[in-house]
């Protein structure tokens, strides 16, 4: 087999004709099904069809590539495993399943996937890619193939707000097969990912102080010192898996490094699908490739490396880069820029990568506040979305003064929030975002609520589209950063020997509805994100709002508390002599008899029977606990 290399559960929704399940936010989609033996897969025809007369037919001599989704086995043990994984008081709390052991407990079958090639085969299609999960098989064929294996007509139409036309079936596609079929990705190309960033106009200058830049705006050491002051963190150990649909210029990100003081960080590309590496000629796309590189060295300059997936935009590719991501679990923070309309296929990698402990940022959109026919938004209740702010600091790497919510008031470009709704994803509120109060903000107590996060969406600097040098915005700018600061994080959990945090949601709203909330967060409480057609929500309010959800990190604060609802390190210890009795974590080192513990300066001093105290040096205050015949250290 070949590879194109919390914690409540609610009430089950329904996503674009499929029932779902759902634990702590984490949501699996089940297909329905006809008779045995066949199947009429719905969803699969844009809805903006039906107000369209068609242009034509797609000529039978076309080819065309697609992905066939098979669903998950066993879901509703996937369902109980990720509530147990995200429940602190879990014997399973962080306790993450490999690629290949998600792969064996809840992939397709063997024989399910080996059925589906089979019908591919025998229906005249080319197999062009298998995948280790069995989830996703890649085919190519004729049109005319295509059309008779799925029971459709391939007919043009005229795009309603973009340049180009599309192409969409007839009727919903059917398969004669009695191997479940999740969906088909490629049988229509009206939506295509687009990226979340571009530049912005000359003489949109940054806030009071501004940064180091032409026009005062944001180096990616002026946004570091804003949001992670005084840290010696800066990655290391950690990667950072990028979803790209283009190429890039390296010496653009080799030049980006060398103005900001950066040593060059280790870049991995991985080409899907065959795809060459060479940057298109479209400036955003491209453009957009080099930001999301450079704004997550920026947050993490010490990076083992950043893995680049890349693929042509070509309307199923990006679920090709999402497998990949997930069969390698090389990269513990992933990030998007490239707004991916809900699909069912995609779903179930983002449940992958909750079970595997590898955390997935997707911008929120770019439009302001979300209205039924906004073509950018996001609100998958399974990824940590990120809107975007306007940030003001002292000066030229500068302290943060304070944050606004992204809006230019011009209609068009501003942090994207909302409530989800029928013509999306139309996703109930997870059980980690019910405990927020959504009495002054206009939020759904029923419904899921976007963003959860943000961070810095407007004037970041960047070199990209082979030397160009200019301001950029766009929610785009916030998800590769917090993918960035997610490695900080993350950095210093295994330093303390703790895994990593995977799926983010679950702590951030904990820690929101705790003691700490403006201690770890910075709640942005000035702006909005009303648009034309929305022009009365939403507004910033003090905790949770639609604009820029929980608010940003509050630098080592946000990194300490989200490490500290992973749980304490624990140091068992034994007597003078003996050998240790039970599990301990390094670096700290075995301990002869304690009878207290106190923390002192950064050190904590183990008082002993008999003997001098035992002192061990840490990196930063901790609180410290007698526990019987061990001792908890948190921080």
């Amino acid at each position: 087999m070949n590879e194109k290399s919390a914690l409540r559960k609610v009430r089950p929704p329904t996503v674009r004709g499929y029932s779902v399940i759902c634990a702590v936010g984490l949501c699996l989609l089940v297909m329905p099904f006809g008779a045995a033996g066949s199947q009429v897969l719905p969803d699969h025809i844009p809805s903006v069809v039906a107000s369209l007369a068609p242009l034509g037919r797609v000529p039978a001599n076309t080819h065309l590539d697609l992905a066939i989704s098979l669903p998950l086995r066993n879901r509703e043990t996937l369902s109980n495993l990720l509530q147990e994984i995200y429940n602190p008081a879990s014997t399973n709390f962080h306790q993450y399943l490999t690629s290949q052991q998600f792969a064996e407990r809840f992939g397709p079958s063997e024989s399910d996937y080996q059925t589906l090639i089979q019908y591919a085969h025998t229906n005249g299609l080319a197999v062009t890619s298998t995948y280790s999960n069995r989830a996703l098989l890649d085919v190519s064929g004729s049109v005319g193939d295509i059309e008779r294996m799925f029971h459709v007509t391939l007919h043009t139409y005229g795009h309603p707000s973009e340049a180009r036309t599309f192409y969409a079936p007839d009727v919903e596609p059917s398969v004669d097969l009695a191997v479940p079929i999740l969906a088909v990705s490629g049988l229509d190309n009206y939506h295509l990912p687009q990226p979340g960033g571009r530049p912005q106009p000359t003489g949109n200058r940054a806030g009071p102080g501004g940064g180091s830049s032409p026009g005062g705006n944001f180096w990616g050491y002026d946004i570091r010192a804003a949001y992670v002051p005084g840290t010696t963190l800066n990655g290391s150990g950690q990667a950072v898996g990028l979803l790209e649909l283009d190429g890039y210029y390296l010496n653009d990100i080799t030049a980006y490094e060398a103005s900001n003081g950066i040593s060059p960080v280790t870049l991995q590309n991985v080409s899907i699908n065959g795809f060459s590496g060479n940057p298109s000629t479209n400036f955003n796309w491209v453009g957009e490739v080099s930001l999301d590189i450079e704004v997550t060295i920026a947050m993490a300059p010490g990076l083992s490396k950043v893995i680049v997936y890349e693929a042509t935009n070509s309307g199923s590719t990006f679920l090709n880069i999402l497998s990949r991501m997930a069969s390698d679990n090389a990269a513990k923070q992933l990030s998007s820029s490239w707004f991916i309309f809900n699909n069912p296929s995609a779903d179930q990698y983002y449940l992958q990568f909750a079970a595997q402990g590898q955390s997935f940022f997707q911008c929120s959109g770019d439009w302001d506040a979300f209205y039924s026919g906004i073509p950018q938004w996001a609100d998958n209740p399974n990824v940590t979305l990120a809107g975007g702010t306007s940030l003001n600091t002292t000066g030229p790497a500068g302290a943060y003064t304070y944050e606004t919510v992204w809006n230019n008031n011009d209609g068009t470009n501003g942090s994207g929030g909302g409530i989800s709704l029928a013509t999306f994803g139309n996703y109930s509120i997870p059980g980690w975002q019910q405990g927020i109060s959504m009495a002054s903000n206009n939020g759904s107590t029923t419904k899921r609520n976007i963003p959860d996060i943000a961070m810095l969406a407007q004037n970041a600097y960047i070199i990209s589209n082979n030397g160009n040098q200019s301001p950029w915005w766009g929610t785009s700018i916030a998800a590769p950063l917090w993918a960035g600061f997610s490695a900080l994080v993350n950095q210093q959990a295994v330093a303390d020997g703790k895994p990593t945090m995977g799926f983010l949601n679950p702590a951030l709203y904990s820690i929101a509805e705790g003691a700490g909330y403006t201690t770890a967060f910075h709640d942005v409480t000035i702006g909005n994100n009303t648009n034309r057609t929305q022009t009365t929500l939403y507004s910033a309010v003090a905790g949770y709002d639609l604009c820029t959800g929980l608010g940003t990190p509050n630098g080592t604060n946000m990194i300490n508390a989200l490490e500290a609802y992973a749980g304490p390190v624990f140091v068992n210890f034994g007597y003078a002599g003996a050998t240790q009795n039970g599990l301990y974590n390094t670096p700290y080192p075995t301990l002869i008899q304690a009878t207290n513990a106190v923390a002192t300066s950064g050190t904590i001093i183990f008082e002993t029977s008999g003997s001098s105290p035992s002192p061990i040096t840490i990196s930063k205050p901790m609180a410290v606990t007698s526990m019987g015949g061990a001792v908890s250290v948190g921080h």
